[in-house]
């Protein structure tokens, strides 16, 4: 199969806006609905959302979904039915698997001992669904800082269910055809994409030219199928890239 590049731009997403919440949707999600981009791979949410301080995510249910958050900017206040909770941060690398069922919200309102709150900015993050392999799982949670492996450039493997990423410092997923990466890069720093029959990479920070497509912005996208190892070269302020490397899709 000859390699295909499909560049999705950032203002070509759907998006939400709902006074506390800016919401940017790269496939089907919500009221947004479009059969023809529902998923890429194995890949089926990839929201890029920023939440005013004091608000969020109330209680809500998930069933069977790999569901992946990643801070870009503030803190995320995680808690859900299985008696997990804490605060999401930039570096912080967070799983929840739905599996069977699970209730839990997301929010920016920790507060002080004082009564004031703890998070008068937004927080930005990204968050990622994808299928288990396995259906009706127990639920489950997992987190991680990897700011130490971030720092030492290249690309750091953040969550996988690949064999051959068990004996790396990464969070699982239950999702044996898939695993996520991200890089911090330098300006004008060079990196390879994963050779896999589908790879979609998302701009998160900056700019970067890949071989093939041209200059991506921020929010910015590309499916990548019979991906070939194409080169990636963050621009003059750096980038943070989001590599989603998958052997298997849905289709």
């Amino acid at each position: 199969m000859a390699s295909t590049i499909d560049l999705r731009r950032a203002d070509e997403r759907y998006r939400t806006r709902a006074g506390w919440l800016d919401s940017k949707h790269s496939f089907s999600f919500s009221r947004h609905w479009d059969p023809a981009n529902t998923h890429f791979g194995l890949l089926l949410v990839s929201n890029d959302d920023t939440v005013a301080p004091g608000t969020g995510f109330d209680t809500h249910p998930h069933r069977d979904m790999e569901i992946i958050t990643w801070v870009l900017d503030g803190g995320l206040v995680h808690q859900d039915s299985e008696g997990h909770n804490g605060v999401i941060y930039p570096g912080l690398a967070q799983r929840m698997s739905a599996g069977s069922g699970i209730l839990h919200s997301e929010k920016n309102d920790s507060w002080t001992l004082t009564g004031e709150p703890a998070h008068r900015d937004p927080v930005h993050f990204i968050q990622m669904w994808t299928i288990p392999d396995t259906a009706g799982i127990a639920p489950g949670y997992e987190q991680l800082d990897i700011n130490d492996q971030l720092a030492r450039g290249g690309w750091t493997t953040l969550a996988s269910g690949m064999g051959k990423h068990a004996n790396q410092r990464a969070i699982g997923i239950r999702q044996k055809h898939a695993a996520l990466h991200v890089a911090r890069l330098r300006p004008d720093e060079t990196l390879e994409l994963a050779t896999a029959p589908f790879v979609h990479l998302y701009t998160a920070r900056g700019e970067a030219a890949v071989e093939g497509a041209g200059l991506l912005h921020q929010g910015d996208a590309l499916r990548i199928t019979a991906a070939e190892g194409q080169r990636v070269t963050a621009g003059p302020e750096g980038a943070e890239l989001l590599q989603w490397e998958m052997t298997a899709t849905l289709d």
